[in-house]
């Protein structure tokens, strides 16, 4: 009997059962890590309807027993009080990045293809994207947590979209409002009625391919064994960015409840001290790694 479905799932449904805390992430993950630029490739691949990958999903309810955290950005929403129905494995950096830039109304928090952080809100400047349909990359904009772009060392604004109004009578549209913008469109008639006609095109065609998009899902079923799981864990994530030896063992230790990130770096959720922290007080111990540990055995 098969271990596993396959099928296509909405977008929109995806991100909707991320919100709500129905899909979340096993805590043993390590962060979300992408940059500005990927974030911007992934919405214009979106938008042109490009595909973007399979995810991967395992029900919860079986032997293995991941302790679990919300999708980054949602640490502070009901999501993290809500038992999950289905843990990410594979596809944690892209639906984290749609979650943030979709389906979040704060700042991105991510960084420069340099790593300085940075905050972003995201933008499709409509006219642009209606006029060179084929260089969709040049109609993305990203603004700065107060939704503006500033030079001069910040004493110039260059783009100012800090309000509703001053988007619409722009013709900037804010990626948050992109599964539903009846708020933005009540603003647009009320501000800026001549620009309707141009922003329904958008909608028909920008908007539209975020909407009807469908991602590729390969769902392990509950009964699935933990050495099954972490072995799929594994082989999905060789490629990208690569995993290292500890977070392998971690993945392996965490499928019987137990976190060895927290024993080793500590937790300041749940008041572990850090056992890396602790040796680091002997001299002979103080160069020990995470993957020296012997783990304690389950």
């Amino acid at each position: 009997m098969s271990t596993f479905d396959s099928t296509k799932t909405p977008l929109q449904s995806l991100l909707k059962d991320i919100c709500e805390g129905k899909i979340q992430l096993p805590d043993f993950q390590r962060g979300w890590v992408w940059d500005d630029d990927h974030i911007r490739d992934l919405l214009v691949s979106l938008a042109r309807s490009f595909p973007v990958g399979a995810v991967m999903l395992l029900e919860t309810g079986g032997p293995v027993r991941f302790q679990t955290r919300p999708v980054e950005g949602l640490e502070m929403t009901p999501a993290k009080d809500a038992a999950p129905e289905k843990l990410i494995l594979d596809g944690q950096q892209r639906l984290t990045t749609l979650t943030q830039a979709l389906a979040i109304t704060a700042p991105v928090h991510t960084r420069t293809s340099k790593g300085k952080k940075i905050k972003r809100h995201y933008y499709f400047n409509i006219r642009q994207a209606l006029e060179t349909p084929q260089d969709l990359d040049a109609a993305v904009v990203a603004v700065d947590e107060n939704r503006q772009i500033r030079t001069n060392f910040g004493r110039d604004v260059d783009l100012d979209l800090s309000t509703r109004e001053k988007e619409c009578k722009q013709l900037y549209f804010p990626c948050d409002q992109t599964m539903n913008s009846d708020e933005w469109e009540e603003t647009l008639h009320s501000v800026a009625p001549e620009h309707f006609p141009l922003y329904m095109k958008f909608r028909g065609t920008v908007l539209k391919s975020f909407r009807d998009y469908q991602i590729p899902v390969i769902q392990l079923h509950k009964e699935t064994t933990k050495e099954a799981v972490c072995l799929v864990f594994e082989k999905v994530n060789t490629g990208g960015v690569q995993l290292s030896v500890f977070e392998l063992i971690t993945a392996s230790y965490a499928a019987g409840g137990y976190n060895l990130r927290d024993d080793w770096y500590g937790s300041t959720v749940r008041k572990v001290e850090s056992r890396c922290k602790r040796l680091a007080n002997d001299q002979l111990l103080s160069e020990i790694e995470a993957t020296e540990i012997r783990p304690p055995v389950l």
